[in-house]
């Protein structure tokens, strides 16, 4: 089971650390993903990064966050800064795997979690 954590309501140009935690060894031992969605249906991909440490972003979070892992934690983490208004959302984590450089999520309702909310005041 994935838990994220860390949510919550910043000003504009502040600061916040997400976590994603996991039971197991679910978290360490795969690729793990940070997806948010906004008050349209579409979950957007923010942050990915493989089992290895490699990582890839989305353009419109480049420079500004920073996913991580601790894997004798099994936390991933989304550090995120220099937030905007724009970065509201509802913050999912997904475990997945990695193909030639893609990340592809898991579609299992386990791949999951409940999500954290993200409020960025201007």
């Amino acid at each position: 089971q994935l838990v994220e954590s860390g949510g919550g309501l910043v000003q504009a140009g502040g600061s916040l650390r997400l976590s994603c935690a996991a039971s197991g060894g679910t978290v360490s031992s795969n690729a793990v993903a940070w997806y948010r969605q906004g008050p349209g249906p579409q979950r957007e991909s923010v942050a990915s990064i493989s089992s290895a440490g490699d990582t890839n972003y989305a353009d419109s979070v480049k420079g500004r966050f920073t996913i991580s892992r601790d894997n004798a934690k099994n936390t991933v983490y989304l550090q995120m800064g220099s937030l905007k208004p724009e970065d509201t959302a509802v913050y999912y984590c997904n475990v997945g795997r990695y193909v030639d450089g893609e990340y592809y999520p898991g579609i299992n309702s386990d791949a999951w979690g409940q999500g954290t909310r993200v409020t960025v005041s201007s």
